[in-house]
């Protein structure tokens, strides 16, 4: 890099600096005025409490983003944007969000027939966010190697936090708190490799960690909306839980170079397994989830819920399960049917408990939808929704 262009990036970090304790302040300044608000509709002592949690977290993501902001250009030989730019901004928008969530750590759920929904839909607005960020970076052409370090530390954080607070409230097993443990152990590995002086392998991009995290953020925003409940979170978050831990586990095995996945012979396996997959165990689940879900509703018997002595949200329901499964089963958009389906099954154990089936035919549909409809479907355009990068 030419010394005109490291001088010229000198300049630019002070006027990113001052950008950024601009929005740091605000930010603090904003978690102040909305612990004033909740002194006076939550009480003091929880209110104060929620303020010192959050500006913590706000003041922790501000520290990281300000390590990065020699990061602010697309690649390591241009030089530095002089703005943070808007999807930036968005970014430490989603930040705040999650710590504005997470001051509701160590606390009781709020009670109230609105106050009790804060929590979620706090951190819904900031899961909503995480898909606009990227495509106002794509929309405005400046995408950043700062964008893609603070989206993947706001991911953490937040699947952290929101995995803490589902936990306190008795939403998950205390098991899922290693979603939110995972990021940061993976980095802990990295960091003492390099301490010990042993090789780092590089990971292949992948487009399973992007929506797998997004399923995760979207099963996190409903465990903390006063909706659902015990076992049905539960048994689901287990469902979410394994591929995403699996995904990890892998990960490491590649950069600790236990996996070699740039060899024919790994290649080859890959090739096998996802085969595999898409031609047996991903149709297999479309199958299962048919299969459990009669039997479930055979066991049940007729009306499957009563609504104020009225049978009729049975019919509702039972239309319902018999669209989305039909769906499923003949592959069209399989993977939003799969979504409805865990919205019905939610709503028909509220009134009817669960079996050991239940639980597997809740895992079928979790699975279905993480993984997609395999082979021999009719349509898969919400496959390709999910994965692609919204402006590109």
């Amino acid at each position: 890099m030419s010394q005109k262009i490291i001088q010229c990036d000198e300049i630019r970090i002070k006027t990113l600096s001052q950008e950024l304790t601009q929005i740091s302040v605000g930010g603090l300044l904003s978690l102040g005025l909305g612990a004033l608000w909740l002194s006076a509709v939550w009480g003091a002592t929880a209110s104060l409490q929620w303020l010192i949690q959050s500006s913590v977290l706000w003041l922790f993501i501000c520290l990281q983003t300000s390590r990065r902001l020699k990061l602010n250009r697309p690649d390591q030989a241009s030089p530095l944007y002089d703005q943070l730019g808007w999807a930036n901004r968005l970014t430490l928008l989603r930040s705040w969000l999650i710590a504005a969530t997470g001051g509701f750590l160590f606390q009781d759920w709020p009670e109230g027939m609105w106050l009790s929904w804060l929590p979620g839909m706090i951190y819904f607005l900031g899961a909503v966010l995480d898909r606009v960020d990227g495509f106002m970076a794509r929309k405005t052409g400046q995408i950043s190697e700062l964008g893609n370090e603070l989206d993947t530390v706001s991911d953490a954080l937040g699947l952290a936090v929101a995995g803490g607070l589902a936990w306190s409230y008795g939403q998950v097993h205390v098991s899922y708190l290693l979603m939110g443990a995972a990021y940061y152990l993976f980095q802990a590995g990295l960091i003492l490799r390099r301490m010990l002086g042993m090789a780092i392998y590089p990971l292949a991009p992948s487009m399973h960690r992007r929506a797998w995290a997004g399923f995760q953020m979207g099963y996190l925003v409903v465990t903390l909306w006063p909706l659902f409940y015990p076992p049905v979170t539960l048994v689901a978050g287990f469902a979410f839980m394994l591929p995403a831990l699996t995904g990890f586990i892998v990960d490491w095995l590649v950069v600790s170079g236990r996996i070699t996945v740039n060899s024919d012979a790994a290649r080859r396996k890959l090739d096998r397994l996802i085969l595999f997959s898409h031609s047996v165990l991903q149709p297999g689940l479309r199958l299962a989830i048919a299969t459990l879900l009669a039997f479930s509703l055979w066991r049940v018997g007729f009306p499957t819920v009563v609504i104020g002595g009225e049978i009729w949200p049975s019919l509702v329901m039972l239309g319902y399960f018999a669209l989305a499964t039909i769906m499923v089963v003949l592959g069209i958009a399989g993977r939003y049917f799969c979504l409805l389906l865990l919205g019905l099954l939610g709503w028909f154990h509220i009134s009817n408990p669960m079996h050991f089936m239940d639980y597997l035919l809740l895992c079928c549909v979790v699975w279905s939808m993480f993984l997609g409809s395999g082979r021999f479907c009719l349509w898969q355009e919400d496959s390709h929704w999910i994965n692609r990068y919204d402006g590109a």
